[in-house]
């Protein structure tokens, strides 16, 4: 079901682009991932944290929002929901599910660019 889901955002997302980003400028910084630690464990959201899953942590987006986070030094980039808050980590700007920084090829840190979308 999930890679459905997945899916289903991979290809709306490359067949109306223009439509899905949101008028918010899209920022820029550190990212770190999280995952077998906190496995199972309620997220700020209330929904349990699934290390398997594209879901991420940020202090400033409401909890739903689509991001498309893009990772410059491997070229990739992946759409992740946003399911709790974080990280709490002076200089970072988001915390990544494990799969989500494994699908980005990012291993421990990384500089990403994260744009918000809409209408996903």
């Amino acid at each position: 079901m999930r890679t459905l889901k997945a899916l289903a955002l991979l290809l709306l997302t490359t067949m109306c682009p223009a439509k899905l980003h949101s008028a918010r400028p899209k920022i820029a910084g550190i990212a770190s991932w999280y995952g077998k630690r906190e496995q199972g464990k309620r997220t700020a959201s209330g929904e349990r944290f699934d290390r398997h899953g594209l879901t991420c942590a940020s202090r400033t987006y409401p909890f739903g929002t689509m991001l498309m986070v893009k990772y410059p030094a491997k070229g990739t980039s992946i759409i992740v929901r946003v399911n709790d808050r974080g990280p709490w980590v002076r200089g970072r700007i988001i915390d990544l599910s494990e799969q989500a920084a494994k699908s980005l090829g990012l291993r421990g840190l990384g500089y990403i660019e994260i744009v918000p979308l809409k209408g996903v």
